[in-house]
């Protein structure tokens, strides 16, 4: 009877030859890679950058353009109107000089943000400080003059004393008396007259100080420069002369705290506007970027010639990015309750994106994209309010190659 098999015995196979060559082929390419390592370790190290370039292939990462995650205030009701003006300025000058004169110094310049009382520019004053001190030097001369004339009132006060006891003692005649008494009348009425010179001394010290002073010229409230008209060495006056060689203001200055928006709304429509009516306005620069705004007044008057009547629209919150003279698209919205307002979470509409039939962003984390679902609310031409999946802050990708997916590297640019 033959013997039968041991379990476990191991016999050849077709298969077990062939993971038996398979062995020795990882052994050669185990043995090719410590070739290679060997090559690498051979060259400088410009040539093993080189040489792992030439291995791996030139890859280069794919760009993407990123937004952030913004928090904006969602106003109910719907739009009744569409308009559009332009941000201005409530307050704003153009700052000058009270006198004529030639400018030595200017202290400003475009883009520079001053205080109230900043000195902005000064105009030359050796005129006025030489008559400054002519002036100050009156004073000093008149109260001089002033201490003589009651030291001359104290002589003269005794002098009458004396001749009044002679004349009491039959000593001296009245007319003795009396010319004392009007020697004594007359230096009183010096003394008023010089102590009104005096006055009058000091008064012209403190007019000389006001032209010395109206030199500088000062800002007038906190604001912004926005431009620049006079250099130094040039002729400024509060009125316009000199045949175009005399400038009528240093510069302008923007109080950037008064920005607003005024509309021109067709007179047929003016109905639907009231004071403190919700607006959603959009700048031209920024047509991404919805800011809230509400109506502060309607002028009350109409252009004849354009039938519109002027809107005056207030932002909610103001930014820098807002300029004076912005062109601005404004939607006149149904008045809602306060408690009907609420936050939303908002991204360009671009950054939307479908992956198995639900909506996804891609988020931009430390050159990496993570593809994140989200909740969707209301749409519009430029944003899409998110009601979940997103926090403010975080960015998303905007532009980017329609093939990304989550865990790739990319590249952010910036325009």
């Amino acid at each position: 009877m033959p013997a039968s098999p041991r379990v476990g015995a191991w016999e050849p196979t077709l298969t077990d030859e062939r993971l038996a060559s398979l062995r020795i082929e990882r052994q050669e390419s185990r043995g090719r890679r410590v070739w290679l390592w060997l090559l690498l370790a051979a060259v400088p190290l410009g040539g093993v950058a080189t040489a792992a370039w030439v291995m791996l292939g030139e890859r280069r990462l794919p760009e993407v353009s990123t937004s952030a995650v913004r928090e904006v205030r969602l106003e109910s009701g719907s739009t009744v109107l569409n308009a559009s003006g332009y941000v201005t300025a409530r307050r704003q000058a153009t700052v000058s000089s009270k006198v004529t004169g030639r400018v030595i110094e200017v202290l400003i310049e475009e883009g520079m943000r001053v205080r109230e009382g900043q000195l902005l520019a000064q105009l030359d004053d050796s005129n006025t400080r030489v008559s400054l001190e002519l002036a100050r030097a009156e004073v000093g001369a008149t109260r001089t003059s002033l201490r003589e004339i009651r030291v001359r009132l104290d002589e003269a006060t005794r002098e009458l004393e004396r001749r009044r006891r002679l004349w009491e003692r039959d000593l001296a005649s009245q007319s003795t008396l009396d010319a004392a008494q009007a020697e004594v009348d007359s230096r009183a009425a010096r003394i008023e007259q010089q102590t009104q010179q005096v006055k009058v001394a000091e008064a012209r010290v403190r007019l000389w100080q006001q032209e010395l002073d109206d030199r500088q010229i000062r800002a007038p409230f906190d604001g912004v420069v926005v431009t620049k008209n006079a250099q130094p060495g040039e002729m400024i006056s509060p009125v316009s002369a000199g045949g175009g060689f005399t400038r009528t203001g240093i510069g302008t200055i923007v109080d950037m705290n008064s920005l607003e928006i005024e509309v021109d709304v067709n007179e047929s429509y003016i109905n639907r506007v009231s004071a403190g009516q919700p607006v959603d306005a959009v700048l031209d620069a920024y047509s991404d970027w919805h800011i809230p705004a509400e109506v502060i007044a309607i002028v009350p008057t109409a252009d004849r010639q354009r039938a519109t009547v002027k809107v005056r629209i207030g932002f909610r919150e103001l930014d820098p990015r807002i300029l004076p003279d912005m062109g601005v698209k404004v939607a006149f919205r149904d008045a809602a309750p306060v408690d009907e307002a609420s936050m939303a979470l908002a991204v360009p509409r671009t950054a939307l994106r479908q992956l198995d039939g639900n909506d996804i962003v891609l988020v931009h984390q430390n050159d990496i994209v993570l593809a994140r679902r989200v909740v969707l609310g209301e749409v519009d031409d430029d944003l899409a309010y998110i009601e979940s999946g997103l926090e403010a802050g975080e960015r998303v990708v905007v532009e980017g190659p329609a093939d990304l997916v989550d865990g790739d590297r990319v590249r952010e640019v910036t325009e």
